[in-house]
């Protein structure tokens, strides 16, 4: 009895110092994210990740920080600065750089290949979160940038139909101005005014110029009748926006088509998700479409989140598991149902999504279609040279067509 004792009283040290061994893999791992994503539907998306997460074994650190540029600004610092977070959200495209540049991401590439990225995700997708044949950010999704979206209700007020081309858009504001409607809810912010500019720039004058302007800063072709056009219409559109407009933040402006006191948006799909937490049905209360005067061209861009680099062996754990359960294809369409967006991963079962995302899934289908936005043809600071241009010729009825394409020009010139 004695001799069962004691082997007794040894196997169950044993166990419990195995136990303790293993505790560190049985504990949550803690991942603070950074991201911007505040409003009501980007709120109820965000919940999705964080949610499969946390089934996953994790516990989700939320670090909230109103504004793309002021989140995006804080994780950069603290990533340099050696207190980085876990994750850190970004737009699609060349805002991360510079991290690469200076060997402060964690590549993704062994998840990427397991996961056969190449084949389940758009080229423009893919290419955008490689850099030197490696990848450095998980695509959590894709959003279409130029929509148009509108109220079913407003329209049928002015006895109008949704538009089919830029011809019949101008129809459509003209009876929603006459019927006492505010034609055009707009969020007179810079960002958004450079987004009225690239719809009308991919949608007057075409998926090739779009790529000329932002990939290649084509000074020969801002000298075009076509681009011209593109200024022109773009002034145009300025007449149906409401007094209020400016400094409006862009969901608000979304609501105001909800409510039905505006005809419609023009914006990305994110706005989806203000329309699904307000309990509305695409196709019945709202309606979606994408004017393009030449083919479809569906301006692409997305988020994604990278990883800085791990200090310990915890966060690379809390890590691998976000990364996996960021591109989950089941999780992939949870979130977009909720933000609006479709899954950057196109195995992903999408029938159980509205009727936008079903369109711009099927869109995809065409490689000819997918267009990717500037974010992914231009580095940051091109990108803030033109939206400064472009704010300042949107509000500055004094500036003329010849003016802003010189500036562009001159913008254009310069070495980046």
């Amino acid at each position: 009895m004695i001799r069962s004792a004691t082997a007794l009283a040894g196997i169950l040290t044993l166990l419990a110092t195995t136990a303790h061994a293993q505790a560190p893999s049985a504990t949550p791992a803690r991942a603070e994210v950074i991201h911007w994503w505040t409003s009501a539907g980007e709120s109820a998306s965000l919940k999705v990740f964080a949610d499969a997460f946390t089934k996953a074994g994790g516990t989700w650190v939320d670090n909230a920080i109103a504004g793309g540029a002021n989140a995006r600004a804080a994780a950069i610092n603290r990533t340099v600065g050696g207190d980085p977070p876990t994750a850190m959200q970004f737009n699609t495209g060349k805002q991360f750089d510079d991290l690469v540049e200076n060997n402060l991401l964690a590549n993704v590439d062994a998840l990427a290949k397991a996961e056969n990225w190449a084949a389940v995700m758009p080229p423009p997708i893919l290419a955008a979160v490689t850099r030197d044949g490696h990848q450095y950010a998980v695509p959590v999704n894709i959003h279409g940038q130029n929509w148009f979206f509108f109220s079913n209700p407003a329209l049928a007020r002015a006895g109008a139909t949704s538009p089919q081309n830029w011809t019949d858009l101008f129809t459509v504001l003209d009876k929603l101005k006459a019927a006492g409607i505010t034609p055009l809810a707009f969020s007179g912010q810079k960002t958004w005014e450079r987004g009225l500019f690239n719809t009308t720039l991919v949608g007057v004058g075409g998926a090739d110029m779009f790529a000329r302007f932002w990939g290649k800063r084509d000074v020969a072709m801002l000298k075009t009748a076509e681009f011209r056009k593109v200024i022109d219409t773009y002034r145009k559109l300025h007449a149906y926006v409401d007094a209020g407009s400016p400094g409006r933040n862009w969901n608000d402006a979304t609501t105001l088509v909800i409510q039905g006191k505006a005809g419609m948006q023009v914006m990305g799909d994110w706005a989806k998700g203000e329309f699904t937490a307000a309990g509305q049905i695409a196709g019945k209360d709202y309606g979606c479409t994408v004017l393009s005067d030449s083919g479809t061209s569906y301006l692409m861009g997305g988020d994604v989140f990278a990883f800085p680099k791990p200090k310990n062996a915890e966060v690379a754990r809390a890590q691998s598991i976000m990364e996996k359960a960021m591109t989950d294809p089941a999780t992939q369409a949870a979130f977009s149902a909720k933000k609006g967006s479709i899954p950057a991963r196109q195995d992903a079962d999408v029938s159980g999504l509205d009727e936008c995302a079903r369109k711009a899934h099927g869109w995809l289908q065409d490689v000819k279609a997918q267009v990717p936005a500037n974010e992914l043809l231009s580095p940051p600071a091109v990108t803030g040279a033109i939206e400064d241009l472009v704010s300042q010729f949107w509000n500055d009825p004094s500036m003329t067509p010849e003016v802003l394409t010189a500036k562009i020009g001159a913008v254009f010139s310069q070495s980046f």
